[in-house]
C-alpha cells in the first residue's frame, strides 16, 4: 500500500534526524508547516532546551498582508535575530521532512540574509 502524504514526511524527517542533532554550539533550526501558518524554532538537543522560536503568528509577523513564503521570509528573519542576540551564529538546519523549496527554502533565505550560518 502506498503511504499518505504524512507518513511519507515523518519517514523523511526522522531519517534527517538521525544525522542532524543541534548541540549548544551549533544548535538545530526545526521547521514546522502547516498550511496556513510556519513555525520555526532553535534547539539545542544536548539539553533539551528551546533557544528562540518564531512563528507566522507572532503579532508583528501576521499583521503584515503578504503571502505565504514572503511570510516565512519574515518568520526566518525574526528567528535569526532573536539567535543572534542569543549570541548564534552557525546552526543545523532541520527542514522537518519538508522539501527544500517554497516557504520552507523561503524561511532559510530569510534567516541567512539576518545574519545565521548554516
Amino acid at each position: 500500500m502506498a503511504l499518505t502524504k504524512n507518513e511519507r514526511r515523518l519517514r523523511i524527517k526522522n531519517r534527517i534526524r538521525k544525522v542532524v542533532s543541534g548541540t549548544e554550539t551549533r544548535p538545530r533550526l526545526a521547521v514546522y508547516r502547516s498550511n496556513k501558518e510556519i513555525y520555526a524554532q532553535i534547539i539545542d538537543d544536548v539539553n533539551g532546551n528551546t533557544i528562540s522560536a518564531a512563528s507566522s503568528r507572532d503579532k508583528d509577523i501576521s499583521s503584515a498582508k503578504a503571502t505565504k513564503s514572503e511570510v516565512a521570509k519574515l518568520v526566518g528573519k525574526s528567528l535569526a535575530e532573536k539567535a543572534i542576540k542569543a549570541g548564534l551564529e552557525t546552526i543545523a538546519f532541520d527542514r522537518g521532512g519538508y522539501l527544500y523549496h517554497g516557504r520552507v527554502k523561503s524561511l532559510a533565505e530569510g534567516a541567512r540574509e539576518a545574519g545565521l550560518k548554516f
